[in-house]
C-alpha cells in the first residue's frame, strides 16, 4: 500500500519518495516493521493467550519424558509470525506482482492448516490434530497452485543467460530472451543447469517440454510437503525451528536478491529472475518475524508456534526457492530439516515392523541427542542403535538450550555451505 502512495509522491516530485524504488530501503523497511510487529503483537497476543488459558494439550498432559516443566505455555504463536510477515509485505511489497501473491497465498493456505490443527489439539483435547490426509491435501493443493501459477502466469518468466560484456568503457549487461524455463541450478556445477526437460527426451521436441511442467508441478508438491513437514518435525525445542529457519530465510534472500540482479547473476553465473526482488521484501520480513519470535521463544518459551508457525515457515521456504529455480539446494540448506525427516522415518519403521536394529536413538532428531544409550537400552532391552551417542552413567537431559544452539551452528554451516556452491563450480 505505501508502495503505491510514495509512487504517487514521486511522481509530484515529493522529497524523498523515490527511496522506495530501491529493493534494498523496502527491505530494509520490511525487517524493521516486522521486528516491530512481532514484539508488540506478540507481547498482547501471548497475554490474552494466557488469560483464555490456550496452551498445549501434550505437555500440560505431562507427557514429557524429558521433565522440562513446560505446562501452562501458550500455544499458537505462529499468528504472530504469520501476523509479522504480512502486514509488512502489505504496507511496501508491490501487491501486482505474481511472486508477492504466491508468497501471500502459501503463508495464508498453511497458516490456516496448521492453525486448524493447533485448534483440534488445543480445543478439543485430541493430540492427533488434523488428520494427517487432510494435512496432506492442503499441501498437495498448495504444491498445485504454486506450479501451476509457475507455468499458465505470463508474468512468470526468465533469462536463462546473463552476461556482462564491455563496450566503449562501459559495462553492458546481454540478457537471453524472456522465457518460461524448466531449468533448474544445479550446485558444484559451471554453466550447466539441469533442464528438467532432458529428462524427457525419449517423448520427442513435441511433448518433452509439456511432461517436463508436468514433472515439474509434481515436484513443487513434494518439495512443498517434505520441507513443510521437516519444519514441523524441526519444531521441538525452544527456539529451535524458528532459530534454524531464520538462518535458512537469510539466505534464501541473498539467493533471492542475487537472482533478481542481472549483474549478480552474470557474475554467479545463474539464471536471472525479472521481478524476484519482491521475494528480497517477502523473505526480509519473513526473517525480522522470525527473530522477533525468537524474543519470545528463546529458552525458557513464552509461547509454542505450533503448527500455524512450523508448517508455515517451512512452506515459505519450500516455495521461494522453487520460484528462484534453487529447489536442487534445498536438500542442503534444509539438511537439518531432512535429518529429522529420517529419524522420524528411521524410529517409525523400527516401531511398526518391530526391528532390531535402528540408526538413531529417538525422534525426532533433536530428541536422539537428549536420550542416553541406557535409557534406550531400558525402553528397547533388545535392540541396537547405530549411534549410540553417549553411554551408561551420563546425563540422559541433555539441557535443550546447548542441542538447539548446536542445531543452529549446524544450519549455520550448511547455509554458508550453499552460498559457496556458487564459486566451487
Amino acid at each position: 500500500m505505501l508502495y503505491y502512495l510514495f509512487q504517487y509522491l514521486q511522481e509530484i516530485n515529493f522529497p524523498g519518495a523515490g527511496a522506495f524504488n530501491y529493493v534494498t530501503s523496502r527491505a530494509a523497511i520490511a525487517i524493521i516493521l516486522s521486528l516491530i510487529v512481532s514484539v508488540w503483537f506478540g507481547n498482547w497476543f501471548i497475554k490474552m493467550l494466557k488469560h483464555k488459558k490456550v496452551t498445549e494439550t501434550q505437555r500440560d498432559a505431562s507427557i514429557d519424558p524429558y521433565n522440562t516443566k513446560k505446562v501452562g505455555v501458550p500455544t499458537m504463536g505462529g499468528v504472530i509470525i504469520i501476523a509479522s510477515i504480512l502486514i509488512p509485505v502489505l504496507l511496501v511489497g508491490k501487491l501486482h506482482s505474481v511472486y508477492t501473491l504466491l508468497m501471500i497465498v502459501t503463508t495464508l493456505i498453511l497458516g490456516i492448516l496448521g492453525f486448524a490443527d493447533d485448534y483440534i489439539k488445543t480445543f478439543k483435547h485430541n493430540k492427533e490434530g488434523l488428520k494427517p490426509k487432510v494435512k496432506l491435501g492442503g499441501q498437495v493443493l498448495l504444491g498445485l497452485i504454486v506450479g501451476l501459477t509457475l507455468r499458465m502466469s505470463p508474468a512468470v518468466q526468465i533469462n536463462e543467460s546473463v552476461q556482462l560484456k564491455i563496450e566503449n568503457n562501459k559495462e553492458i549487461v546481454v540478457k537471453s530472451p524472456d522465457v518460461k524455463s524448466t531449468r533448474t541450478t544445479i550446485p558444484f556445477v559451471k554453466s550447466h543447469d539441469l533442464n528438467y526437460a532432458d529428462l524427457f527426451k525419449w517423448a520427442g521436441p513435441k511433448w518433452m517440454y509439456n511432461l517436463a511442467w508436468v514433472f515439474l508441478v509434481l515436484l513443487t508438491v513434494f518439495i512443498v510437503a517434505a520441507v513443510s513437514n521437516g519444519s514441523n518435525l524441526n519444531d521441538g525445542m525452544d527456539g529451535m525451528a524458528s532459530g534454524n529457519s531464520a538462518i535458512i530465510g537469510l539466505t534464501m534472500l541473498i539467493l533471492a536478491y542475487i537472482s533478481s540482479n542481472a549483474v549478480s547473476a552474470s557474475y554467479l553465473n545463474l539464471m536471472y529472475i525479472p521481478g524476484s526482488e519482491e521475494l528480497v521484501v517477502f523473505l526480509a520480513a519473513f526473517v525480522g518475524a522470525l527473530i522477533g519470535f525468537l524474543w519470545f521463544n528463546s529458552y525458557p518459551a513464552q509461547i509454542f508456534m505450533g503448527d500455524t508457525g512450523s508448517l508455515t515457515i517451512g512452506g515459505i521456504i519450500a516455495v521461494s526457492a522453487i520460484i528462484m529455480h534453487k529447489e536442487l539446494l534445498l536438500p542442503l540448506l534444509c539438511g537439518v530439516f531432512l535429518f529429522e525427516i529420517f529419524a522420524n522415518f528411521d524410529v517409525g519403521h523400527f516401531v511398526k515392523h518391530g526391528k532390531k536394529h535402528r540408526i538413531w536413538k529417538k525422534a525426532p532428531l533433536h530428541d536422539h541427542f537428549r536420550t542416553s544409550y541406557s535409557d534406550f537400552k531400558k525402553a528397547w532391552p533388545n535392540s541396537t542403535v547405530t549411534f549410540k551417542g553417549h553411554g551408561e552413567g551420563y546425563n540422559t537431559v541433555h539441557h535443550e538450550v546447548k542441542i538447539t544452539i548446536r542445531f543452529w551452528i549446524v544450519t549455520i554451516l550448511l547455509a554458508a555451505f550453499t552460498l559457496l556452491t556458487f564459486k566451487i563450480r
